[in-house]
């Protein structure tokens, strides 16, 4: 058996025409009958790295009864030129995370995958307190198991009080060593008690990986980095799922 939320995550990388560009990470987000994959915004587009992807390809297991078995699944960001991919903004400006439908019918008949839904979101924030473990399960450098093609998860901490915008921004702040890679990576602690449309995945969706934090005046030679990492607050996905999510 293998544990639901690896397989929840899917690797991505980003390519340009013919040329391989770099790699992320994703997780599958359901709203009723509609899929959608989810990551972080600057894996689909990055104006000051001047990164501009056209596609993705993403890789799902393909048979129940034989993990090694996957396909991959190529997934268009433009329409012309008009962008397939929700994104959302707000009082700070632009929120680092997108999310990208999954046209059901173009999948594989046969597939091996899972997916959050509204249920795994935090219905309370005083659930969360500081110092709460999470995992951060993804893609670090590419690195995972090539075998089964499955994710590895990274401990942390959250680092800032769950709840608040850390600094007015819309995320909040993971302690752990990540590295390049693990951008859209879900940030996830152990749901305490059983709740209704959680019982094959008991986790909670706190976030979404961003990127490392680091500060402008730390002293490369004498100070080491703080290792915090920003994570998007996971209700953004209720906006870019709904009916009226905003294309980018």
């Amino acid at each position: 058996m293998i544990e639901s939320l690896l397989l929840a995550v899917t690797r991505i990388a980003t390519l340009s025409g013919s040329q391989h560009l770099s790699n992320a990470t994703g997780f599958f987000f359901q709203r009723e009958e509609r899929l959608f994959l989810i990551t972080s915004r600057h894996v689909v587009l990055d104006e000051p790295t001047n990164h501009r992807p056209d596609r993705l390809s993403i890789e799902i297991h393909a048979d129940p009864a034989n993990v090694v078995a996957t396909t991959q699944f190529l997934i268009p960001l433009y329409n012309d030129t008009h962008p397939l991919w929700r994104e959302g903004t707000d009082s700070a400006g632009t929120v680092d995370v997108v999310a990208l439908e999954i046209q059901r019918q173009a999948l594989p008949a046969t597939l091996h995958l899972r997916a959050f839904t509204p249920a795994h979101l935090v219905e309370q924030l005083n659930e969360i307190e500081i110092g709460t473990r999470v995992l951060i399960v993804g893609f670090p450098l590419g690195f995972h198991d090539v075998l089964h093609h499955l994710p590895v998860a990274r401990q942390a901490i959250i680092a800032s009080a769950f709840g608040l915008r850390f600094q007015g921004q819309g995320y909040f702040l993971t302690d752990g060593r990540l590295h390049r890679g693990t951008s859209g990576a879900p940030v996830v602690t152990r749901m305490i008690t059983e709740r209704s449309g959680r019982s094959d995945m008991p986790w909670l969706l706190l976030g979404v990986h961003g990127a490392r934090m680091d500060i402008t005046n730390r002293d490369s030679e004498q100070d080491e980095r703080l290792d915090l990492n920003c994570a998007w607050y996971a209700d953004i996905l209720l906006t870019l799922t709904g009916n009226e999510g905003i294309r980018g």
